[in-house]
């Protein structure tokens, strides 16, 4: 069974989470690191679970802050947040998680590649937390970040990371192929996901 309870009820798609979007990223950051550690730990032949939930929360996430985000932070906050570094980080950590999905966990070379990966997304991570979150709470109210979090949360639900026991099926079908592929569908749900909150609403 593909479950991770800590993590899932860490990541945007647990039905409970509440909260502003820097609430919900934080919990997102703080189940890849759970899922990291698990994956480091486990023996070769229980790695596959958990790298396949990784895979699909680092989908939702990348998608999250790519739409979300980077372009906001990016006209609130300006150049102290230092949008573009984070982003060249970002194409690094997806070409290393490209790597490692196609070695897969069993592979030669697997664990090696997977401790740099592991390091560069920590780095990553703690460089948002410090720069990019931080600017979102100094330059935006509580409503607006709550705002921004519901479209996700939306998103999210429709591509579980770690589905209920008689769900996976329709969730691996949402979340499949590659990672940059599960990327791809996943900004496309949370495309889907902001611009029927904004008919909703209309703005």
């Amino acid at each position: 069974m593909d479950e991770h309870p800590d993590a899932e009820h860490q990541d945007a798609g647990g039905p409970g989470n509440e909260g502003d979007i820097v609430e919900l990223l934080l919990r997102q950051h703080g189940a890849l690191r759970r899922l990291c550690a698990e994956i480091a730990s486990a023996a070769p032949d229980a790695k596959e679970v958990p790298f396949r939930s990784l895979v699909r929360l680092m989908a939702v996430h990348e998608a999250v802050e790519e739409e979300i985000v980077h372009p906001y932070v990016k006209r609130r906050v300006g150049a102290s947040a230092d949008v573009g570094g984070l982003l060249e980080e970002e194409r690094e950590v997806k070409k290393m998680l490209v790597a490692l999905d196609a070695l897969g966990p069993a592979g030669p070379g697997f664990d090696v590649l997977f401790d740099h990966f592991r390091s560069n997304l920590s780095a990553h991570a703690s460089k948002e937390e410090q720069g990019e979150f931080a600017g979102l709470r100094e330059k935006t109210g509580p409503t607006e970040r709550r705002a921004m979090a519901a479209a996700v949360r939306v998103a999210s639900a429709l591509a579980p990371t770690h589905p209920h026991p008689g769900l996976e099926s329709g969730a691996r079908s949402v979340l499949v192929g590659t990672p940059l592929a599960m990327i791809d569908r996943a900004r496309d749900l949370l495309r889907d996901a902001m611009a029927t909150r904004a008919h909703r609403t209309g703005s």
